[in-house]
């Protein structure tokens, strides 16, 4: 099996796994009790939340851990704008994860929020000159992610940041595709708040955070018994923070290598796409992207079909999001950067990882070519 589809998930790492066994065995105390047992889990918890505070460059009373991406996402958006008393409009891009969008849509629907989204270009890059075009005085928070889940495309999230922040707004990011490949500085990207996610650096599904600075009024989404300093009430998963935290770290101390090398690869993939299949059209910013996220339409086919002959071939990749798998609508971040619907139901994408060889790319675009040449066989008329 040849796996290109590491944007929906990854391998959960050995380290991951052997960090946090100790507190899913012996030490499984609740990290509130006062008790040996509770003292050694709130120990590891401190232990965890240090180590993400220490890739983010924040500190340790800014990382809010979370059951994943979707929920750090909902209570960005939806703790910051409800916290906030500077006003009540909020802006994205239509290209955001379906978290942010929903939250967002949620924030104009149920609270009177006005709901803005800033223009993206072909590529699906955000320029700086488009936000500004939207941003209002009353503008309480804007929210890009950093990179995009399924064209790869990364944005200038500094830049933005600080047009957000010269009008007042505060400044979120969705940096859960980042992870593992480009820088997460928070002072370096200029965000007050930033969400991650677990599985995709290795660790178990369920597992992430919110990284908020500390000055930021949040309203929570749960609550109950003010456990993350009232803003994330639920007694924490321990071992889910060990393991991500585990992760989070050998991920950063790798990223450099493992981001030059996949980056290699998948513009081979690319080169070899195109060359194998000349109705291919490569998606997203050709430039500034994630190194091993790789997103084509093949027109004149089904992206579906493509997939299920990729399959057959032993290649597992996708059609897009993960979360929107099943979907009969076309994604809504191909549409919004300008291809057709029906083009855009033909989107097939590769996500390459730390354990991706040359061999798996070599392998793959040749299936890719036989899956495609198949599927237009079928659908000819």
């Amino acid at each position: 099996m040849i796996f290109l589809d590491h944007a929906a998930t990854t391998p959960v790492r050995r380290e991951a796994l052997e960090a946090m066994w100790p507190y899913l065995a012996g030490a499984f105390g609740n990290p509130s009790s006062s008790h040996g047992l509770g003292d050694e889990a709130a120990r590891a918890l401190a232990d965890a939340r240090a180590q993400v505070a220490a890739v983010v460059g924040c500190r340790q009373g800014d990382v809010v851990f979370t059951s994943g991406g979707t929920e750090a996402d909902n209570l960005a958006i939806k703790g910051i704008a409800l916290a906030n008393p500077r006003g009540r409009h909020v802006v994205i891009s239509p290209i955001e994860h379906e978290a942010v969008l929903e939250s967002a849509a949620h924030l104009a629907r149920v609270h009177g929020f006005e709901l803005d989204e800033v223009e993206v270009d072909a590529g699906g890059l955000v320029h700086p000159d488009a936000l500004a075009r939207v941003i209002r005085p009353d503008t309480t928070l804007v929210s890009v992610q950093l990179a995009n889940n399924e064209i790869g495309t990364v944005q200038p999230v500094a830049e933005l940041a600080a047009i957000a922040h010269a009008s007042g707004a505060l400044m979120h990011s969705d940096a859960v595709q980042a992870a593992g490949w480009l820088p997460l500085s928070l002072d370096g990207l200029g965000v007050d708040a930033l969400s991650l996610a677990g599985h995709k650096v290795g660790a178990p599904k369920g597992t992430g955070a919110l990284i908020v600075r500390g000055r930021i009024p949040l309203e929570p989404v749960l609550h109950g018994g003010g456990q993350e300093r009232g803003r994330r009430s639920g007694t924490e998963n321990v071992a889910g923070a060990v393991a991500f935290a585990t992760a989070l770290r050998l991920a950063e101390e790798e990223r450099a290598d493992a981001a030059a090398r996949v980056g290699v690869l998948g513009a081979e993939l690319i080169a070899r796409v195109t060359a194998e299949v000349p109705v291919a059209v490569l998606t997203g910013d050709p430039v500034r992207r994630l190194p091993g996220t790789v997103s084509f339409v093949f027109p004149g086919t089904s992206g579906e079909a493509v997939l299920l002959e990729l399959e057959r071939d032993g290649v597992i990749c996708s059609s897009g999001s993960a979360c929107a798998a099943g979907s009969d609508e076309p994604s809504h971040v191909l549409t919004a950067i300008g291809v057709p619907a029906e083009l855009a139901q033909t989107a097939v994408r590769f996500t390459l990882g730390a354990e991706t060889t040359e061999a798996d790319v070599t392998d793959a675009a040749a299936a890719v070519a036989r899956a495609v040449s198949a599927v237009r066989d079928i659908v000819k008329p």
